[in-house]
């Protein structure tokens, strides 16, 4: 903490054996005397010696305030020499070896190896690192795993019901220095047991537009099993779309046209996926624990049966395989064969079926993975705010992975872990304490819906809500060297650019032609494309729900921002090819991606530095004027596709643009108004920046979205048909998403109408907090 000027008292008593009258008398007199120039001490103590007492004011100048007995701490800009320390002492290699011991074993959610051996790995890591206080939340929820004594495959059947084909349980061993699988089998986390037998049918990446596609040419998908590749939209969403479209079963498989480039091999040579390679992952469309949805997971929660969660598990069994696994399926289908927009990477003739060339064979699937109620373990270190502690700034990141998790999430773990090194050594040393709390949080049971995140969120919402000025994460630090890649609420978009700016290029190669920055290199591999013009700045990327900051900035409203290092977008791949595959390695990460951690030192410069501003800024470097300038891109987005549609049912629908520009004219308003604050005086720089750290809030909705009452940002949420990507005025495009299919549209179209006004209500007052908080009218 900081040292703040005090006077002590240093009278002392002194007794004698047979004291005068007299010298009770001098003694009184002294006593007095003492006394009094005791008070005026500790009235004048606090102010500027260089002035005379008789001079200091007792009320605020014109230009000025005084506070007596008040730090010059709680007025004084940030010490931008910490901010070189950070970034100078932030090490590659203390990366690398965090990152080695991260991935020693597989460490799946609610396993000892991330409830007991990394837990406590990182407690004791922020303990020893000068921590204030590291602390733990530990929910009891609901996770998934397979049965390995009965495990998971798909057979295909002839004629006579014989097994002529079987799925491997496993995948190849094919890391150096590995001789056995340690990890669980590839899975579909919360798919349902059991076994269903039928025609096969594919259905390319299993969007809804691939089932119009399918309808258009006349494949009936209703009571069949459908095999669709991995790629564009989240896999529990395809799962979801299958059964609304009576699908039975869903086989899900990476393609190596998504995940291979050819002629270039494949893992362990490249990074290129291996054709027994399978993505594992959840198939839960919902967020935190399916069994108490809205609330924490403690002891004293209600909990809802399986079969009545909301929103609810998957209905239908679902398993992933490798590429060639999925040839001995896709080979001997019958049917049409498919468009060119449909065919994959196999050397086959992809046709549509449903069936085989001999009509008689099926395809089985028996799942057997089966849900257990397990607990998850949140690990919270705090670093104490010198002068504002009751604000927050938190940095997060997912502690489990499928398997080794060297990339997700383990590549971002390793770089908290540093960040958090060398903000803790400042803070041990006595040279730096933020200005307001830092909190490192390292969540449990990501992978299962951000469920860690979720629950914590849900216990604390009044602390969060209320308190958190911004929230950092990083769910992977390096999926590629290419460029960064961000996704931001637009608060953040200016501090984050400027915080980029700073970072040393870790590209050799990219210095040498003149990009000394990330932010150089950043701006030339992806400039911001904005319906349809090129915008003087790096792409922003709206943020869905694939990572922690979706319940902290949808249930909470935090502004947030999740960062990466990742590979050229020209690539013709969906992600990065090793996702959720035993082969996201240690070794894949060292030998094939960031061989010296000199991305991964790039980003944790990014996340120390960003941390840095928005924890010691006198003024929260927020930006309010950008939120105006997105909401008016988005409007413009909407009226692009649903304008004239819109239009023709909304009597008011040009009110949108209203009120999107006087939302920009009062950010502007506050703009102004916050550059001519008296910074000298802590009561007004405290009323800007709560106006700003509330903003994101004042776009929650209590209500929630109209088909998602648990999501409350009216603004910013995933997409109802792809939880992966982020929607503009989500809940509007919920309830316009095949309307003129609805059972009645009419009744659908009051909705939107109802809607609607609800986001010009919200956007009109969320401008309101932006006013003069004397003059909140309009």
């Amino acid at each position: 903490m900081p040292e703040f000027d005090l006077i002590q008292d240093d009278t002392g008593i002194y007794r004698t054996k047979s004291p005068s009258r007299k010298f009770w008398i001098i003694a009184m007199i002294i006593g007095i005397a003492a006394f009094i120039i005791g008070i005026l001490i500790g009235k004048y103590a606090a102010c500027d010696t260089s002035s005379p007492p008789a001079e200091v004011p007792v009320r605020p100048e014109k230009d000025g305030v005084f506070l007596p007995g008040v730090s010059d701490a709680i007025i004084k800009e940030a010490d931008l020499s910490i901010r070189d320390l950070l970034l100078k002492n932030i090490d590659h290699k203390n990366i690398e070896t965090y990152l080695k011991a991260l991935t020693e074993k597989p460490h799946i959610a609610g396993s000892p190896e991330d409830e007991d051996t990394l837990v406590n790995y990182i407690k004791e890591f922020w303990e020893n690192v000068g921590f204030d206080d590291v602390q733990t939340a530990t929910y009891d929820i609901l996770l998934s795993y397979p049965d390995k004594d009965n495990p998971n495959m798909i057979e295909l059947l002839n004629e006579n019901n014989e097994v002529i084909y079987q799925t491997p349980i496993e995948e190849d061993i094919l890391t150096p220095g590995k001789n056995n699988t340690e990890g669980i089998p590839p899975f579909n986390a919360y798919s349902p047991k059991g076994i269903v037998t039928g025609q096969l049918v594919y259905v390319n990446y299993g969007r809804v537009e691939d089932y119009i596609h399918l309808e258009s040419v006349g494949v009936n998908v209703s009571g069949c099993l459908a095999i669709a590749r991995y790629g564009k939209i989240f896999r529990g969403s395809k799962v979801d779309i299958a059964q609304r479209h009576g699908v039975i079963g869903l086989i899900l498989y990476s393609d190596p046209k998504d995940y291979t480039i050819p002629g270039e091999g494949v893992y362990p040579d490249t990074w290129w996926l291996p054709g027994s390679g399978a993505q594992r992952g959840t198939i839960f469309t919902g967020e935190g624990d399916p069994l108490t949805p809205g609330y924490p997971a403690i002891d004293t929660a209600y909990r809802y049966q399986e079969d009545k969660t909301i929103p609810p598990l998957p209905r239908i069994p679902a398993h992933p395989i490798g590429y060639t696994v999925a040839e001995q399926l896709l080979l001997n289908l019958t049917g049409a064969t498919v468009t060119d927009d449909w065919k994959g990477g196999i050397n086959i003739t992809y046709k549509y079926g449903p069936g085989f060339i001999n009509n008689n064979w099926k395809v089985r699937m028996n799942i057997s993975t089966q849900n257990a109620r397990r607990n998850t373990t949140n690990v919270i270190g705090f670093i104490k705010g010198a002068v504002e502690p009751d604000r927050y700034v938190i940095f997060g990141n997912h502690r489990d992975a499928w398997v080794y998790g060297a990339i997700d999430p383990s590549s971002a773990t390793a770089v908290m872990m540093e960040t958090s090194r060398v903000m803790g050594a400042l803070v041990k040393s006595g040279k730096w304490r933020p200005r307001r709390t830092i909190l490192f949080c390292s969540w449990g049971a990501e992978e299962y819906g951000m469920i860690g995140s979720t629950e914590w969120v849900e216990e604390y919402t009044k602390n969060i809500k209320e308190r958190t000025v911004a929230y950092i994460n990083i769910d992977i630090s390096v999926e590629g060297t290419n460029t960064l890649r961000s996704k931001t609420t637009p608060l953040l978009y200016n501090v984050m650019y400027e915080t980029v700016k700073l970072v040393e290029n870790p590209n050799a190669t990219e210095i040498a032609a003149g990009r000394k920055t990330v932010y150089d290199t950043w701006l030339l591999n992806r400039p911001w494309k904005i319906n349809g013009e090129i915008y003087g700045k790096p792409e922003m990327q709206s943020m869905g729900s694939a990572s922690d900051f979706a319940p902290i900035l949808q249930k909470a409203g935090v502004t947030s921002v999740d960062f990466r290092y990742t590979y050229d977008k020209n690539l013709p791949v969906v992600g990065y090819p090793l996702y959720h595959s035993q082969y996201e390695t240690f070794y894949a990460m060292k030998n094939l991606i960031d061989v010296d951690f000199k991305y991964h030192q790039a980003v944790a410069r990014i996340g120390a530095e960003l941390a840095r501003n928005l924890a010691d800024s006198l003024i929260i470097p927020l930006n309010a004027s950008d939120y105006a300038w997105d909401l008016e891109n988005l409007r413009v987005s909407l009226d692009a596709e649903y304008g004239s549609y819109l239009r023709g049912n909304i009597s008011n629908y040009d009110d949108l643009e209203m009120v999107i520009k006087k939302f920009g004219e009062e950010a502007a308003d506050f703009e102004i108004r916050l550059s001519n604050v008296n910074k000298n005086d802590p009561l007004l720089t405290r009323v800007v920046n709560d106006q700003l750290m509330l903003l994101e809030k004042a776009f929650l909705d209590p209500a929630g979205l109209p088909l998602r009452p648990l999501k409350k940002h009216i603004i910013m949420a995933d997409s109802s048909n792809d939880v992966y990507a982020g929607s503009s005025f989500p809940g509007l495009i919920d309830l316009l998403f095949e309307i003129d299919k609805a059972v009645d549209p009419n009744t659908r179209w009051e909705d939107v109408k109802q809607h609607f006004s609800i986001i010009l209500f919200t956007i009109q007052s969320a401008a309101s907090t932006l006013r003069d908080v004397t003059l909140f009218h309009s």
